[in-house]
């Protein structure tokens, strides 16, 4: 007699994103969730441009992607297609300023789940030049959530009736 279980297959989604820099790229989604795990603090570091200079071992785990395919890597590897660009956009108008950025993101894993964060983003300046960004995310506010991911939606929807 065999007992041998197959393993369910997990539905997933193919996208097209176009990044800030103009990259394209093709992204696969599944419903899949990796809950931030508490206590915990997600911690990069980018240049000007947003590759990845540094990054913490929780990043590395929650991303699912090996250290060595973060560093140097575009911070969008993380861009979920459920976030909407102008949410990206504010981030970017924001600290390149010079200001302090606070928002919840949706982030894309390797393996095309997910996860949730609250993140701050925060220029590093030293000399009265912006030399790069450090962010900080930590555990987001499930209320939060519930309540940005129709906003998210409708904002994603608007783009898309734009293009």
């Amino acid at each position: 007699m065999n007992l041998t279980m197959k393993e369910p297959e997990i539905a997933h989604r193919t996208f097209e994103l176009t990044h800030f820099d103009g990259a394209k790229r093709t992204v696969y989604c599944t419903d899949v969730e990796t809950q931030f795990p508490d206590g915990c603090l997600i911690t990069s570091t980018t240049d000007l441009n947003g590759y990845i200079t540094h990054a913490n071992e929780i990043f590395v785990k929650m991303s699912g992607w090996d250290r060595e395919e973060l560093m140097g890597a575009g911070h969008y590897i993380l861009r979920h297609p459920d976030m909407p660009s102008v949410a990206f956009k504010d981030l970017w108008d924001t600290v390149q300023t010079g200001q302090k950025w606070h928002g919840y993101v949706k982030n894309l894993r390797k393996d095309g789940g997910f996860y949730w964060v609250y993140a701050t983003v925060i220029p590093n300046i030293r000399d009265g030049e912006i030399r790069g960004y450090t962010s900080v995310r930590r555990k987001p506010s499930p209320s939060k959530i519930a309540e940005l991911q129709s906003i998210y939606q409708d904002l994603i929807k608007a783009e898309r009736a734009q293009r």
